[in-house]
């Protein structure tokens, strides 16, 4: 499991430039005004800085950008990086801008001069956020160093506490995305719900349900898409009681399939090992529920995640079975590959009816068909409720994480009718996540506000990201997080 690397909070004091080792990071506008560090370290490094102002690389650089100089003069650092940054900027311009400081120092020491920086607290936060890596299974480097990384501030006790709640949510995405790199032979059901009731220890109330508990209350469908494997089926529920009395939560549920191969409907062997991220979606509930605790949220949420590995085997569902659902309701399994919304139905009728939720968000790395339409830029999102929708799209653009609306309607609900069953899992390859969506929505009560996310796309990608090296990302932790404390947060 990685952890975010220490950060510590120190008085700015540019005359300590000369002893400082590792990188160190120095502020210049866009138009070559240095502050007192960066005129520090140019008289020290005997006008390298003015040097570079006056190049024509620093002519072509954009607001954010990092630009190095090795070996600096009258210095011990082996780096320093002039941060070119306006004297105004907004929170996202701030992460990336400390994203790409976090890159550049790979793991190293790392000393920012923020001084009185306007949004130092989003930069510290971006950095944090970049300084991931997932190598728990490599063997570890002989000469591997642990880094370190000092904010220098005026006023460094009030840049810590603002950072505070920032950093809890880092924690949780650092979370998420340990959880989808995982191998599927390390993250097994019972793993995955052993690391969400470690999380008892900051303030989670955690219950795991087990086999015998789905069968009595009647989970056929998730219980279907587990049955061809050796690791039993399971649905972990977290509660963060942190809002008002018996205030309604708002209820997050995860598509968690450890390992998808498709069942009988098997799946190509090319590719397959990306399937290790089919539990993508109870990663970021796994995460927000991390993240909301350890900033202690004044609001009551509960995330559910629904813990199978769809395997094929004797015992596996075929394609053309029935199964009842929960809710009551008879599906047709024409693909065993469609299982995470078999999963996800169960789970959100189990949501409403047990906990009676203020809104309903469920994520889940669902279809292939979102990657079609959006990339890797955006997560799939259809609603049954504007303002809910609003409010989360407006969360998700204010923490720059990409989510598009999708639409629904009853011409591809149609496109669910079965011959023997109330409906079919698939609705043919038209529209293929839109169908999807409708048929979670028949597992949503009236009047239930309610978002699904597929989130296929943007759960783990094949380059960097601004915030991420390749592989998971943790998608979606930092605006579910934004969208609790905007809307459902005691004041």
């Amino acid at each position: 499991m990685s952890s975010l690397t220490p950060i510590r909070f120190a008085e700015y004091d540019p005359q300590a430039l000369p002893e400082m080792t590792g990188r160190v990071a120095v502020m210049v506008t866009p138009d070559g005004s240095m502050d007192q560090a960066a005129r520090t370290a140019n008289r020290l490094s005997k006008g390298a800085i003015a040097r570079l102002i006056e190049s024509d690389g620093f002519r072509k650089a954009k607001a954010g950008d990092v630009i190095s100089l090795g070996w600096p003069a009258g210095m011990q650092a082996e780096a320093l990086d002039v941060l070119v940054l306006p004297r105004k900027l907004t929170p996202v311009e701030a992460r990336q801008a400390g994203a790409k400081l976090a890159k550049g120092a790979a793991g190293k020491r790392l000393t920012v001069m923020a001084g009185s920086m306007n949004k130092a607290a989003d930069l510290t936060l971006g950095i944090a956020l970049r300084d991931y890596g997932f190598d728990d299974h490599k063997t570890p480097a002989e000469d591997k160093s642990e880094g370190e990384v000092v904010i220098a501030a005026k006023v460094p006790s009030d840049l810590e506490a603002a950072c505070g709640p920032l950093l809890a949510v880092a924690e949780g995405v650092h979370m998420t995305r340990d959880l989808v790199n995982e191998p599927a032979n390390v993250l097994t059901t019972t793993e995955f719900a052993r690391r969400i009731e470690e999380m008892k220890g900051i303030g989670l109330e955690v219950e795991v349900l087990e086999e015998a508990d789905l069968e009595k209350l009647g989970m056929r469908t998730l219980l279907s898409v587990g049955q061809g494997s050796d690791s039993p089926s399971k649905v972990a529920v977290m509660q963060w009681k942190g809002g008002a009395g018996d205030a309604a939560p708002l209820a997050l549920v995860g598509k968690g399939v450890v390992f998808d191969t498709g069942g009988i409907s098997l799946k190509p062997a090319g590719g397959m090992e990306e399937m290790t991220m089919d539990m993508g979606g109870a990663g970021v509930v796994a995460g927000t529920m991390k993240a909301l605790a350890l900033r202690k949220a004044k609001a009551n949420v509960v995330g559910l995640v629904g813990l199978v590995e769809n395997m094929p085997s004797g015992n596996a569902t075929r394609p053309g079975d029935v199964v009842k659902s929960m809710k009551g309701d008879t599906v047709e399994i024409i693909n065993t590959d469609a299982e995470g919304r078999l999963v996800l139905c169960d789970v959100l009728w189990y949501a409403q009816e047990r906990f009676k939720p203020a809104g309903v968000i469920d994520l889940a790395t669902l279809t292939g068909a979102i990657i079609i339409g959006l990339g890797h830029e955006n997560a799939g999102v259809f609603s049954n409720d504007d303002d809910l929708c609003n409010a989360f799209l407006k969360a998700a653009h204010s923490e720059d994480e990409g989510a598009w609306r999708m639409p629904l309607g009853k011409a591809y609900d149609d496109q669910l009718k079965s011959r023997i069953a109330d409906m079919k899992n698939v609705g043919g390859r038209p529209a293929g996540s839109i169908t999807a969506a409708q048929f979670l929505q028949r597992f949503i009560k009236d009047g239930m506000p309610w978002i699904h996310l597929d989130i296929a796309g943007v759960a783990s990608v094949k380059t960097d990201t601004d915030y991420a090296p390749k592989g998971a990302t943790g998608w979606g932790v930092m605006a579910l997080n934004r969208l609790v404390a905007d809307r459902f947060e005691a004041e």
